[in-house]
């Protein structure tokens, strides 16, 4: 908690160019990008960094296929040309993929129609991927058996991108980065509105975990609050062009589907795209997309029914999946940018995930609608230039924010891990080698990772049972990582409560020592905190296994 404590005690008595409301995908590329040239730059969350709409994607990096159909060429090549850049600058993390995509008898476009579209979109990404593949039937059932061809007419493979690791992982990275070039930040921060005057903005904040409040002075204020922009506008008498609608997505976690390190993708009965994903050892199923009056959502009944009996029309498993096999659940909407002229009645089917940054000048005030993964690295830059505009100095306007370090450096660490014999102390639980995990997980920082393991070899053992956790992690969340709940490790730093099961993680000696480590004195009082309000797919029925990765 040193970290929190610090920032808190900054973000309180400073005064900064800069102050971002909401740590999901926007606000902490924002930041990363604002601090990374310069600027002095605070940002608080009411939750954790990336608790809401950024927790809970399919974990896809995508040019925007499904735009090809109501030819939005402008979005779709921009989308790909972002996927592109994320690829090259992330290589450990953001990772070419393939999607076989079937289509059954009676759909609305032919396979070898949908097939050059395919072509096009690979055109429009600069032909950076591999190139697109037909497939009849029989083809499709070579490649995948589980696929049921019986009402197939073909198929097509294409690729875009997937993180590797959790997507809440992915946006904490770029917090990460956002304190290491000098930003000022604090999850469970709640902003209870603010005021501008004399050309400074004064946000009244409140400290969640304890009550106690203090005000925040900064020239820009950045509204990133994700899917409660509107909400936070509202407090602070903002008029926007754009306003939010919102649509539920979720998925399902499952045991391994298929052991193929390709994406599954079928029009679900709705007619939308669905996906099978891989996830480690497990396999994420879903989407849907439900239209809410707002972000508060939840899996109900009709949601699970509808993946599951989507799921089990297109495959040919073993024994259909039920609720018995459901793991976790992912449950979030998407906040789809709107004119406010156009009111609320829009078909949000055919919106799509762009983002819209709206900007105030008279009250150095901008908000951020929309958004997605994908485009990341765009909302930082124009987040930047916007700032410029108000009249905020960036002192290194030509300095890259973003992206891995060095390929000397990875060389080096890899090159160290070799000689010390990493990858050989990989538990027998694990989906790759230490060396790459670590590398891709903490980057330069990997580095003293390595130097405890050889201080002290018992730093590179398992901790978490069914689990990749090794102990020096635990000691470097512990420090840099600023884990306030137990929620905030298992679901955001890690993907650990996605992919065990919730009554396995309840009986985990290796957890509780891991709370230990975390909480200190408190770590009795955090455990019995997240499994008293935890989700607990019980409720829809029971799963139990083992070795998983996490």
């Amino acid at each position: 908690m040193k970290l929190r404590n610090s920032n808190l005690d900054k973000l309180a008595n400073d005064d900064f160019d800069v102050l971002i409301i909401g740590g999901g995908i926007n606000g902490a590329s924002a930041a990363a990008a604002l601090a990374g040239k310069g600027a002095k730059v605070g940002l608080i969350d009411r939750g954790d960094f990336a608790g809401s709409t950024s927790m809970h994607s399919s974990n896809l990096v995508w040019g925007g296929i499904k735009y090809m159909e109501s030819k939005d060429f402008a979005l779709v090549r921009k989308l790909c040309k972002s996927r592109n850049h994320l690829i090259k600058n992330y290589p450990s993390t953001v990772e070419e993929i393939r999607f076989l995509t079937t289509i059954g008898k009676g759909f609305r476009h032919r396979p070898s129609y949908l097939y050059a579209g395919t072509w096009l979109y690979w055109l429009m990404g600069n032909g950076f991927t591999r190139i697109p593949k037909l497939f009849s039937p029989e083809g499709i059932k070579h490649a995948e058996p589980i696929i049921d061809t019986d009402k197939a007419v073909g198929g097509f493979e294409y690729s875009d991108a997937y993180l590797h690791d959790n997507d809440a992982r992915f946006v904490f990275n770029f917090i990460r980065h956002a304190l290491d070039y000098g930003a000022r930040v604090a999850n469970y921060v709640e902003s209870n509105g603010a005021s501008f005057e004399n050309g400074r903005w004064t946000i009244q904040a409140r400290n969640v975990i304890d009550g106690n409040t203090f005000p925040i002075r900064a020239k820009v204020l950045v509204n990133a609050a994700g899917p409660w922009v509107d909400q936070h506008n509202k407090l602070t008498g903002q008029k926007t062009e754009y306003q939010h609608l919102y649509s539920k997505g979720i998925h399902l976690i499952v045991p391994q589907l298929t052991d193929s390190k390709r994406v599954l993708a079928f029009f679900a009965d709705d007619g939308r795209l669905f996906f099978v994903i891989p996830m480690g050892n497990r396999t994420c199923v879903g989407t849907t997309d439900t239209h809410m009056d707002n972000p508060e959502v939840d899996v109900t009944q009709d949601d699970v029914d509808f993946v599951l009996e989507n799921i089990n029309k297109r495959l040919m498993l073993e024994k259909p999946l039920t609720a018995a096999d459901i793991i976790s659940t992912r449950c979030g909407v998407r906040p789809l940018a709107i004119k406010a002229s156009k009111g609320s009645d829009r078909g949000f089917l055919q919106l799509s995930r762009k983002h819209v940054v709206d900007t105030n000048p008279d009250s150095a005030h901008i908000s951020i609608f929309g958004g997605k993964l994908t485009d990341c690295l765009n909302v930082g830059d124009e987040i930047i230039d916007e700032v410029q505009r108000l009249g905020v100095d960036i002192p290194f306007p030509d300095y890259k924010w973003y992206g891995e370090p060095p390929e000397a450096m990875r060389q080096e660490f890899m090159q160290q891990a070799d000689r010390m014999g990493l990858d050989e102390m990989t538990p027998v639980t694990s989906s790759e080698p230490l060396s790459k995990r670590l590398w891709r997980r903490y980057a330069a920082q990997a580095l003293d990772m390595l130097e405890q393991i050889r201080e002290d070899p018992s730093q590179g053992e398992l901790l978490i049972e069914g689990t990749e956790y090794i102990r020096c992690e635990l000691r470097q969340a512990h420090r840099s990582e600023m884990i306030t709940k137990l929620d905030d490790f298992l679901r955001r730093r890690a993907k650990i409560s996605l992919v065990v099961p919730h009554e396995q993680l309840q009986h985990s000696e290796g957890l509780r020592e891991a709370c230990r480590m975390l909480f200190g004195d408190e770590a009795e009082t955090r455990f019995n905190e997240y499994f008293d309000t935890a989700q607990d797919i019980t409720r829809f029925t029971r799963y139990a296994t083992t070795n998983v990765s996490a």
